[in-house]
C-alpha cells in the first residue's frame, strides 16, 4: 500500500505508538509519506528517521504567528478552530496530489480529533487515542454546564437572546459539531481499548474498532539489574496524570519511605510547582526527571521496585506495559483502559482512587520483594506473549488493508 500518514502529536505514548506503527509498516514493505503541523513534537521519536515527512505551518502564509498555548490560548476560539481547519486543508491538498491508497490519520494537540478527515477523498482510517476529553468529561465540571445559572428561582429572568449571545457555549457547540462531522466521515475509526471504544460511541455515535497497541520488547526488556528502593511514575506532569494523588499515597507509606521518581517529557509548570510544594509539606522525596533518553528510561525501570500509575481515566496507557516488559510490577488505578492491561494480582495491583488503598498496595510490594519479583516476571512474559509491538502492527495492517479493499469493492460494484 501507498499510505499517507497525518498527525499533530506531542511527545508521549501517542507519538511512540505512531512511531512503532510507521516503523512496522515500512518493514512490511509499505510506502509511507508523513504530513504534520509545526505544532507537533518532531524531536521526540521523529518520523523523519523512517519516512519522508512534510511539516506544514499551523498558521498560513501571511498570518501572524501565534503561540500554540493550551486549550484557551490567545485569540478567538473560533479563529483557532478555523486556522486549524485551514492547516488541515493545506495538508489534504498535498496528500490528494500524491496518488495514495489510504490516509492514516492520528490524534492532534488540543482537539484530539483531526479535521483533515473531511478534506480527502481517498479511504480514511483514523487512529484516535481518545475524544477531546475536555468536551465530554467533568473535570471537575462539564464546560457547557459551568456557566449555567445555579439558582432555579432566577431562571425566569433568562431570555432566548441571552442563550444566543453566550459565545463560550456556542464555541463549544461548534467544536463538538466539527468533531462529530469528522468522526462520521471516517471509513474506519480505530481505538486503543474497549474503554476508548465506549468513549467514542458516547461522544460521536460511531462504532470504532479496537486495535490494541504494543510494546517494543527489544527496547523495553528485563536487564536483570539489582532493584533499588524507589517508586517510579511515568507520564506528563499534568493534573490528568494524578501526580498529586501519587504524592499523597506515598506520604502514607511507612518509614523508611522510598523516593518517588517521576519521569516526564512535558507538563504544566504551575501544577508541577504545586505538587513539589505538596511533596515537601508531606515529607515525600519527589525526584523529577525531564526528557530523559529511552536508554535511561529503560535503566530506571529496571532499577525501580514498582511503577505507580495514577492517571485519571487513562484510555490505554503504555507505561504499565513498558514497566512490565522491564520486569516491574505495577500499582494502578482501576479505571479506563488500564483494566484491560493490568491483571490484578498477576502483573500488578488495581486499586481504588484513594491514597490509603494505593499506599497499601505499594507497601505490600515494598515489604515482599519475592512477590514483587514474581509479579514482574509474570508481567514480562505477559507483554512478550500478548502485547509485543509486532502483533500490534499486524492488527493495524489488517485494518488498513480492509479499508482499501472495501473502497475498491465499492468502486467495482458502482462500475458494474
Amino acid at each position: 500500500m501507498k499510505i499517507a500518514v497525518w498527525h499533530n502529536l506531542p511527545s508521549g505514548g501517542g507519538k511512540r505508538a505512531l512511531y512503532y506503527h510507521v516503523r512496522g509498516l515500512v518493514e512490511r514493505g509499505h510506502e509511507i509519506v508523513s504530513w504534520s503541523l509545526d505544532t507537533a513534537d518532531h524531536d521526540y521519536l521523529p518520523l523523519s528517521e523512517l519516512v519522508p515527512e512534510h511539516v506544514l505551518p499551523y498558521e498560513g502564509v501571511g498570518q501572524p504567528r501565534r503561540r500554540f498555548i493550551g486549550r484557551f490560548g490567545r485569540g478567538s476560539s473560533i479563529d483557532r478552530l478555523r486556522t486549524f481547519d485551514e492547516a488541515c486543508q493545506r495538508c489534504a491538498h498535498e496528500i490528494e496530489a500524491g496518488d495514495f491508497d489510504l490516509l492514516f490519520a492520528n490524534s492532534t494537540i488540543m482537539y484530539s480529533m483531526p479535521y483533515i478527515i473531511r478534506h480527502v477523498r481517498i479511504p480514511k482510517v483514523l487512529y484516535l487515542q481518545e475524544p477531546c476529553r475536555y468536551l465530554y468529561e467533568a473535570s471537575p465540571i462539564l464546560p457547557w454546564v459551568s456557566d449555567a445559572v445555579e439558582d432555579l428561582n432566577r431562571t425566569h429572568r433568562l431570555r432566548s437572546r441571552r442563550f444566543i449571545a453566550d459565545y463560550h457555549l456556542q464555541t463549544l457547540r461548534i467544536q463538538a459539531k466539527q468533531e462529530w462531522l469528522n468522526a462520521q466521515a471516517c471509513d474506519l475509526l480505530l481505538v486503543n481499548s474497549y474503554y476508548s471504544r465506549e468513549s467514542i460511541l458516547r461522544a460521536y455515535g460511531v462504532d470504532a474498532k479496537v486495535c490494541y497497541l504494543g510494546v517494543d520488547t527489544k527496547l523495553f526488556r528485563n536487564l536483570e539489574l539489582e532493584r533499588e528502593p524507589f517508586v517510579v511514575g511515568l507520564g506528563s506532569f499534568d493534573y490528568i496524570k494524578g501526580i498529586d494523588l501519587a504524592v499523597k499515597a506515598m506520604a502514607l507509606v511507612p518509614e523508611p519511605r522510598p523516593p518517588l521518581v517521576w519521569i516526564s517529557n512535558s507538563g504544566a509548570e504551575r501544577y508541577q510547582s504545586e505538587v513539589i510544594e505538596l511533596a515537601r509539606s508531606l515529607g515525600v522525596d519527589l525526584q523529577i526527571k525531564n526528557a530523559i533518553s529511552d536508554a535511561e528510561l529503560v535503566t530506571t525501570l529496571n532499577h525501580a521496585t514498582l511503577l505507580l500509575y495514577t492517571s485519571r481515566l487513562e484510555p490505554f496507557g503504555l507505561a504499565p506495559l513498558e514497566a512490565n516488559a522491564c520486569g516491574l510490577p505495577v500499582v494502578a488505578i482501576a479505571e479506563g483502559g488500564v483494566r484491560e492491561t493490568v491483571q490484578d494480582g498477576v502483573n500488578g495491583f488495581l486499586v481504588d482512587r484513594d491514597p490509603e488503598n494505593i499506599a497499601g498496595a505499594i507497601n505490600r510490594l515494598l515489604q515482599n520483594p519475592a512477590l514483587a519479583r514474581q509479579m514482574g516476571e509474570k508481567g514480562a512474559l505477559h507483554v512478550q506473549g500478548t502485547w509485543n509491538v509486532e502483533r500490534s502492527v499486524d492488527r493495524l495492517e489488517a485494518f488498513l488493508l480492509r479499508a482499501v479493499s472495501a473502497k475498491n469493492k465499492s468502486e467495482t460494484n458502482r462500475a458494474g
